[in-house]
């Protein structure tokens, strides 16, 4: 079982909205500094977030002429990285600032969201996960409400937490979602997707309570992708609700959860302010979780993972361990998770 951080993906870095024209955003991916940074016409670039010459980060720099302005001696970096002016040359001096250059990434952003390549050099990203499109909306759509914050705890106990069926009556124990008191039989079928599983589409279980408030009969599909992406699609009709959800390692010990929210159900904007509160309180409720779920992890306990509850779990690992064994081995993927049903009560 791999417990590694995967590389050779792509990871969400930020939403769209937080790097500004002319803004550098500092961002830690993968225990790795990277800015991001967006010029005139639009376009975000992202770079190491390291000075070659004193070490500075970047970040704390400014954006002239669409290039990124070093604040310790003013060196400039183009949006590939490279160095394109040192000021203080002189004109007679023997050094080309072009031949100094600093890691950059590739960068790809739809929909409200900016993504990042983590991975090698020279790697095919036509052969990695590509980053999962809400396909009821286009490219240009902005999510109606952005939550992003730390889980101070490894990016595999992050995902396995927010993608365990078992936990809502006991972690999300609230009068507009459910209780161990409410708790029924539930069974769903799945199905693999490339790079990973689906809950196929069906009508939500009747003590989900939160799913009312959108009216009508609505069915929800869910599906997650590696490297850690979840999103659910509720269908209301010819009205659509997604919720997306994505992970991104910071470091062995901390996480950054970023949801997003869209839906083009008119009326349910009157409601922001209650979506927004429900948000807070669901992603509030998972992060006291798993921060007490670490004083139990400094000991370095046997974990259990079981049939059917878990199952999901354990297919996440499989996945995340043949996609790094795959690359390793330089062999076709072979997909874990086959079509079945799963069984379970919350």
């Amino acid at each position: 079982m791999y417990t590694g951080f995967l590389k050779n993906v792509w990871y969400v870095a930020l939403p769209s909205h937080e790097v500004a024209v002319g803004k550098a955003v500092a961002r830690k991916i993968m225990k790795e500094p990277i800015v991001f940074y967006r010029d005139s016409k639009g376009k975000v670039a992202a770079m190491r977030d390291i000075c070659p010459h004193r070490g500075i980060p970047l970040s704390y720099g400014r954006v002239v002429n669409d290039q990124l302005e070093c604040p310790y001696h003013g060196w400039k970096f183009d949006c590939t990285g490279t160095c394109t002016e040192i000021p203080s040359l002189l004109p007679d001096q023997d050094l080309n600032p072009n031949k100094i250059k600093v890691r950059s990434y590739q960068v790809h952003e739809a929909q409200g969201i900016i993504w990042v390549f983590i991975g090698d050099k020279n790697f095919d990203m036509s052969k990695a996960p590509q980053p999962p499109v809400m396909k009821a909306f286009g490219a240009d759509v902005k999510p109606k409400l952005d939550f992003v914050v730390n889980f101070p705890c490894h990016v595999d106990h992050a995902v396995i937490g927010l993608m365990d069926p078992a936990h809502g009556p006991y972690v999300h124990k609230s009068w507009f979602w459910r209780s161990e008191k409410s708790m029924l039989e539930k069974k769903k079928k799945f199905a693999p997707v490339d790079f990973g599983f689906s809950m196929v589409r069906h009508q939500p279980s009747k003590n989900s309570k939160a799913y009312k408030l959108l009216g009508g009969v609505p069915t929800t599909e869910i599906t997650f992708t590696l490297p850690c992406v979840r999103i659910e699609h509720i269908e209301v009709g010819a009205r659509n609700f997604y919720s997306f959800t994505a992970l991104t390692p910071v470091d062995e010990m901390n996480t950054r959860i970023t949801q997003l929210v869209y839906w083009d159900i008119p009326w349910l904007s009157l409601l922001k302010p209650a979506v927004k509160k429900f948000g807070h309180v669901f992603l509030g409720q998972d992060m006291d979780a798993v921060t007490k779920q670490q004083e139990g992890l400094r000991y370095d306990p046997s974990l259990m993972l079981i049939k059917d509850a878990d199952t999901q779990a354990k297919w996440y690992y499989a996945l995340k361990t043949e996609y790094h064994e795959h690359l390793e081995q330089n062999r076709e993927f072979q997909h874990p998770v086959k079509e079945t049903e799963l069984r379970w009560r919350s």
